[in-house]
């Protein structure tokens, strides 16, 4: 998988998506839905029961799909339609259990560094 940099953008989907989905209507999807190049980023979906997560990225030379089904639980992403941009830092928070609703960035007045 493509390494998570600073620099990597990720965009999440936050409705409920359709595990069987492939390369091609993933790609049409981000496209048509999300108003994004496929190209410029990793673009991650759901499943209904939040078992299962699908990122799908531009490598090089064709598109990736990278696929993770949990054996037990859900990710921690409440569904509801609409995207939402990431760091590499959440993808890979989100992808180890991390609720991400829980995590507050607070700006400092001073510097505007965050907290």
């Amino acid at each position: 998988m493509r390494a998570l940099t600073g620099d990597v953008r990720v965009y999440l989907w936050r409705g409920a998506f359709d595990m069987r989905t492939g390369f091609d209507k993933l790609s049409l999807f981000v496209k048509e839905k999300l108003d994004r190049s496929p190209y410029d980023g990793i673009y991650v979906f759901v499943s209904r029961f939040r078992d299962r997560v699908k990122l799908l990225y531009w490598d090089r030379d064709g598109f990736a799909v990278w696929y993770k089904r949990l054996e037990a639980g859900a990710f921690r992403i409440t569904l509801k339609e609409g995207q939402e941009e990431l760091t590499g830092v959440d993808l890979e928070l989100l992808l180890s259990g991390t609720d991400l609703e829980r995590i507050l960035l607070q700006k400092s007045s001073e510097k505007g560094l965050f907290l």
